[in-house]
């Protein structure tokens, strides 16, 4: 068995020193703010213990401390050492480097929309297997990313769907301002494989899926509107960071009515859109069936 040796170090930061070890440590570079981020480590949890122990840092042949200002160096640093030199020598872990997990190589960009409330954030990776919108935070319960997204206080709705969150913001906020923070945070999110929506979540949405289609009597207009939909307005839409959703059609009046999420909702030209885009496009392809497109906002 190796026999470890520690060097005390002082550095330009008073408040850190570097303990060298006679052998390397570690293959890789880790730092932990506190014992919870530790938990892959237990010579830093044993660290933590300490009570004026801020930071750990750990990397090839020696263990950084950074303290608070209850104590001076001079007055703990051979203590510590002593204590370093005697966990090494009893062969304990320093980090298990096998459970530390690598992340993964993420790249998200930020994309605007027609709405100037609302941000797209595309990753280079599919995030979930079909839309989901969040009004506030107690409808982002199986949602993880979503919840973290609402405690920042700009955010006011969040929807997703496929490889890009959309993120509606509140006015007291510019997004020259919040732009790089919300796309730093969706990032490292994504980047550290933390869970974006729940598996009870996407059990949830197939079970919808599947009750839509065999559950719901639709007259043959209706389904020619959604196969419209589907086909020509849903890829426009979710290019602009929303979703389309066929409501009702009334043969009588003629009325088509339909539910915008994401961007989409609340948008100031989605009228002209619905108006401009979709009622004309249905009245050119199914003729005096459409008389009128009307909007629920999700």
């Amino acid at each position: 068995m190796k026999e470890f040796n520690i060097t005390v170090v002082t550095t330009n930061n008073p408040k850190i020193i570097k303990l060298e070890a006679n052998h390397f440590l570690v293959k890789g570079n880790y730092e932990f703010k506190n014992i919870d981020e530790a938990k892959n480590s237990p010579l830093a949890q044993q660290l933590f213990y300490l009570p004026f122990i801020k930071t750990v840092y750990i990397a090839s042949n020696f263990v950084a401390l950074e303290r608070f200002d209850i104590v001076e160096w001079d007055d703990v640093k051979d203590d510590v050492a002593q204590q370093l030199v005697e966990y090494l020598n009893a062969g304990e872990p320093v980090v298990n480097e096998e459970a530390v997990t690598k992340k993964e190589p993420i790249t998200v960009y930020a994309e605007v929309t027609p709405n100037p409330a609302v941000m797209k954030f595309v990753s280079n990776k599919r995030i979930v297997p079909s839309t989901y919108e969040f009004k506030n935070i107690d409808e982002a319960k199986d949602s993880p990313l979503a919840k973290e997204l609402f405690h920042l206080p700009f955010v006011k709705e969040v929807f997703m769907d496929e490889n890009y969150v959309s993120v509606t913001k509140y006015e007291v906020a510019d997004w020259e301002e919040i732009n790089m923070q919300l796309r730093e945070f969706i990032r490292d999110y994504l980047a550290d494989g933390k869970e974006v929506v729940t598996a009870e979540a996407i059990q949830k949405g197939k079970e919808t899926i599947e009750q839509k289609k065999s559950g719901t009597d639709y007259d043959d207009t209706s389904l020619q509107i959604i196969d419209i939909l589907e086909e020509y307005v849903k890829p426009a839409v979710a290019g602009d960071g929303g979703n389309i959703l066929f409501q009702s059609y009334e043969e009588q009046s003629g009325t088509v009515s339909v539910i915008l999420q994401g961007a989409c909702s609340g948008c100031p030209s989605s009228t002209f859109t619905l108006k401009n885009g979709i009622e004309t496009m249905l009245k050119n392809m199914m003729g005096d069936k459409i008389k009128e497109v009307v909007a629920l906002n999700g």
